[in-house]
């Protein structure tokens, strides 16, 4: 049974997603086009065992979502939409002044 996420759920999904340097390189990767796992891997340097388990953690956050082609499975995001809020996050981030971090980083281990 499907049922609709809070805004909360979401975010916190998609907070989630965006945790971990390898998890933004992939969402990055296939906002510019869908790709296979294997050539995911060697783009970003990383071995297919860690990818995949990060390809995972996207599909659990509903994030990217497989796509079957022949006999290889191609990934690509779930919506293009999201895509679109890469772009607009980035932006939004680029205008915050790069050198500075929340005041709060060292005690509260945030950014």
């Amino acid at each position: 049974m499907l049922t609709v996420a809070s805004d909360i759920d979401v975010l916190a999904r998609f907070g989630r997603a965006l945790a971990d340097p390898i998890r933004c390189r992939i969402l990055l990767a296939l906002r510019d086009a869908p790709a296979y796992p294997a050539d995911l891997a060697d783009a970003l340097g990383v071995s297919r065992t860690r990818l995949s388990n990060h390809l995972a953690c996207l599909r659990d956050c509903g994030l990217v979502v497989t796509v079957p082609d022949g006999r290889r499975t191609r990934y690509e995001l779930a919506d293009e939409r999201l895509g679109h809020a890469l772009d607009h996050l980035l932006a939004a981030v680029v205008a915050v002044e790069y050198d500075q971090t929340c005041p709060d980083a060292a005690s509260k281990d945030c950014c």
